[in-house]
């Protein structure tokens, strides 16, 4: 077993001042109900227009509701510093579950009232790293096909130079709420 010393680490740490940030939610749960007595689409046009509070993950990875309609949905995505890897990139985690958030959203505004859906497989490309310089980016879901039980929809990033710098498709389960 081989150990390393820490000689080789600086006396006095580069890395700045600690940071810390405040996240605010309501509870998903006092709203569950309204959801279910709601479409897809008219739930996510009430979120849009303010009138629903968006879902905790939104509110955790700070992303913001651009355009709804029907079977295509996009969010605004500007990553700040807890988002990052140790190398100075914005995380294959958090891509991975923004894009699994945007394609599985475009999914459920093509769902009748009553009807949910969750996701069963997702598959990731990274095609460009994303860092501070990839600036805001875009995530646009897309849905593929909406059956009775199963749905696939797409989903991708794209930078604000017009690069796709990540996309994904998805399996989701189609399934009836209980009330």
């Amino acid at each position: 077993m081989t150990t390393s010393s820490h000689t080789d680490m600086p006396s006095s740490p580069p890395w700045g001042a600690e940071q810390s940030r405040t996240i605010t939610w309501r509870d998903p749960m006092t709203t569950q109900a309204t959801v279910a007595s709601m479409s897809g689409l008219s739930y996510w046009r009430a979120v849009a227009d303010g009138h629903l509070p968006p879902p905790p993950i939104g509110e955790l990875v700070q992303m913001g509701i651009v355009a709804v309609e029907n079977g295509a949905i996009t969010f605004s995505w500007t990553p700040d510093g807890s988002m990052y890897n140790p190398l100075g990139l914005v995380h294959g985690g958090a891509v991975c579950t923004l894009l699994d958030t945007v394609a599985a959203c475009a999914l459920h505004t093509t769902l009748p009232q009553g009807v949910g859906y969750t996701s069963v497989e997702i598959k990731v490309n990274y095609l460009k790293a994303m860092t501070l310089d990839s600036g805001p980016l875009t995530a646009v879901g897309s849905v593929v096909r909406a059956g009775s039980r199963i749905g696939f929809a797409e989903g991708e990033f794209i930078d604000a130079s017009g690069n796709v710098v990540a996309t994904a498709s998805t399996t989701l389960l189609i399934f009836e709420l209980r009330r």
